[in-house]
């Protein structure tokens, strides 16, 4: 009996000796598990990595003092907690996962901190809670008398313990390497990689990748590399048919880029009234691409010019407009230079948002305008209003010597919407008047009317008769969080994976003079296809690029940056390792056929991040011209 006291007595002081550690080790485990139910309810598997790294994190609090190893757990709650409370905002407005590259381009985001109110939500004070109500408990728990070993002692537990936890981390990430060959590395599919090995790891991997990633790109890549990406590249450039091949030469290119025109909204009305009047008319009137996806990362509207201008895919973490201004491009500005256009971007903002001024010159536009070539006479949202941009670009086309080549970005259709009302043309929303989906039909109402009345003046100058005009979405414009009221507006009930996805589609249309070659054309579609379909047109060179001419493919996958992939017929959500069957709805099993597919979505991506990161358009368009 006397033993079972004394062993008794043993334990009570090992657990008073460790509260601490044992406190932070549960508390952060519940806020991290919390987490991952959040971004990946269909994993039940995530609590092995999630426990293994906070065991890491606790063990280092062993090789402190008292004192000090109860201001280090305290230090490392409070940095967790952040990280988790960001995360947390960060996926319900983005559905992804927020990396270095996303912090470094925090502030190209625009300005939506009125929108961040609307992701809070009571239920993440729990992340911060125990932080203010531990302040009072620690000074009691300071002065309770224990234990202090000595440091022989403690760094022996320590390496014990560490090793329980760094084993558990190495086999969860060793089994995803299996699973998903590249994963780790790429980081393509951020949400899937997170759900898999937990957010702490998630964050640990994320920079140690940034690291090696800087570091592998100061050693060249091997000429063999090279020569395979080039092949991969260049059968992608030999030509499927002549349909409306040099339809465009000698006239002038026309493109607008809509900020945050999603699909939904096309032919749709609400109240009795259609929410885009305008685009619905001139759809009608041009060739539509009804199944067409924005392609984006994390680099939102720069990404989808980057795709758009080059046929190239988006940086896996950050944005390529701030990560490779340096790079040499083969792009749309570039080719038609060697026609003798004119090119020219315009945008009526800060010139050096998402680092235009110097990625236009990068991608070789002849000018670029900015806000500091308009006169802000009327704002709305973040800058010059929609209405003011189409007004004064109209008189400046007028300027430009023909052929030309102008490409345009709007902006006040951008959230949170907030600022277009009030303009004689307000949309009656109903049940959805103050909502964000609501503020948006508004927004996109206001920006519709405004293109509307650009589109229709083009046409009455004339200009139209010489141009080709191109009109497409950027990104997504309801985010993640607001998931339930697009499904509301759409009927959707017990809405899956797939009926996301497929919500994710942005208009595109081509319209020619005259009104020719109008109609529909269902191909699926992404953003990395424009530039191919319009060298087309022009008989530009299209080389290096990883799309397809939409005008004469009878066949296409659409791959995403986050390694999810639609062929039409049947779409994979790589965050779920899903397949699913369009027509249907339903999820259905893999084939060989669809497994060659990934694998090629996964190796455009690896081939993409190997030319962005060692400059190979560069290497090639020299190689080219020895």
């Amino acid at each position: 009996m006397n033993h079972i006291k004394f062993l008794k007595l043993i334990l009570k002081k090992i657990f008073i000796n460790n509260l601490d550690i044992i406190y932070f080790f549960i508390i952060i485990s519940i806020k991290e598990i919390n987490y991952n139910k959040l971004i990946s309810p269909y994993f039940l598997n995530y609590k092995i990595p999630i426990i293994s790294s906070v065991i890491v994190i606790s063990s280092i609090s062993i090789l402190f003092k008292n004192k000090n190893r109860i201001r280090y757990l305290y230090i490392m709650d409070i940095l967790i907690s952040i990280i988790v409370f960001a995360d947390s905002l960060y996926y319900r407005y983005a559905k992804d996962a927020i990396s270095i590259g996303t912090i470094k381009n925090a502030t190209m985001l625009g300005s939506v901190s009125s929108s961040v109110e609307t992701l809070l939500k009571f239920s993440d004070a729990f992340y911060f809670i125990d932080i203010v109500v531990l302040i009072p408990v620690l000074f009691l728990y300071k002065k309770i008398s224990r234990v202090d070993t000595s440091f022989y002692i403690r760094f022996i537990v320590f390496l014990t313990v560490f090793f329980i936890g760094a084993a558990g981390d190495a086999l969860c990430i060793h089994n995803l390497d299996i699973e998903q060959p590249g994963l780790i590395h790429t980081m393509s599919n951020k949400i899937y990689l997170l759900s898999k090995i937990g957010n702490i790891n998630y964050h640990m991997l994320d920079c140690y990748n940034e690291t090696s990633t800087k570091l592998s790109n100061l050693k060249p890549i091997p000429s063999a590399t090279q020569n395979e990406i080039k092949q991969y590249l260049n059968k992608k450039d030999i030509p499927t048919g002549t349909m409306l091949k040099g339809a465009g030469q000698g006239k002038n290119l026309i493109v607008i880029q809509v900020e945050a025109l999603q699909q939904f909204v096309i032919g749709k009305k609400i109240n009795g009234a259609e929410i885009t009047p305008n685009l619905n008319r001139w759809l009608a009137k041009s060739l539509y691409f009804n199944n067409y996806y924005y392609q984006v990362a994390a680099g939102n509207t720069s990404d989808a010019e980057f795709l758009s201008l080059n046929s190239l895919y988006p940086a896996p973490t950050g944005a390529a407009y701030e990560l490779y201004p340096g790079n040499t491009f083969n792009s749309t500005a570039k080719q038609f230079n060697s026609k003798g256009y004119f090119t020219v971007a315009l945008n009526g903002y800060e010139d050096g948002f998402w680092n235009r001024n110097v990625m236009y010159k990068a991608e070789d536009f002849s000018n670029y305008c900015s806000e500091k070539d308009y006169n802000i006479d009327e704002q709305v949202g973040l800058g010059l209003s929609d209405k003011s941009f189409f007004n004064q670009t109209l008189e400046k086309l007028k300027t430009y010597k023909q052929p030309y080549y102008s490409f345009m970005i709007t902006l006040s259709s951008h959230i949170p919407y907030d600022d277009q009302k009030g303009y004689g043309n307000d949309l009656n929303l109903g049940k959805y008047k103050g909502s964000l989906i609501g503020n948006y039909m508004n927004g996109i109402h206001y920006t519709d009317a405004q293109l509307g009345m650009f589109l229709d003046k083009l046409d009455k100058e004339g200009i139209l008769k010489n141009s080709i005009l191109v009109v497409y979405g950027d990104h997504f414009a309801i985010p993640k969080y607001e998931a339930q009221s697009l499904y509301d507006i759409e009927g959707i009930k017990n809405a899956t994976d797939l009926d996301w996805e497929n919500l994710q589609k942005v208009p595109m249309m081509i319209h020619f003079p005259y009104d020719a070659n109008k109609g529909i054309n269902s191909l699926p579609a992404g953003q990395v296809d424009l530039y191919p379909t319009i060298a087309n047109l022009f008989n530009l060179n299209k080389k290096y690029m990883f799309g397809k001419d939409l005008l004469n493919a009878t066949t296409n996958i659409v791959s995403l940056r986050d390694s999810s992939f639609t062929n039409g017929n049947v779409f994979y959500v790589a965050y779920t390792d899903t397949y699913y069957d369009i027509k249907s709805g339903k999820q259905i099993p893999s084939t060989s056929s669809l497994v060659d597919e990934k694998k090629d979505t996964l190796k455009q991506l690896e081939y993409n991040d190997d030319i962005l990161n060692h400059n190979l358009i560069k290497n090639f368009l020299y190689e080219d011209n020895k």
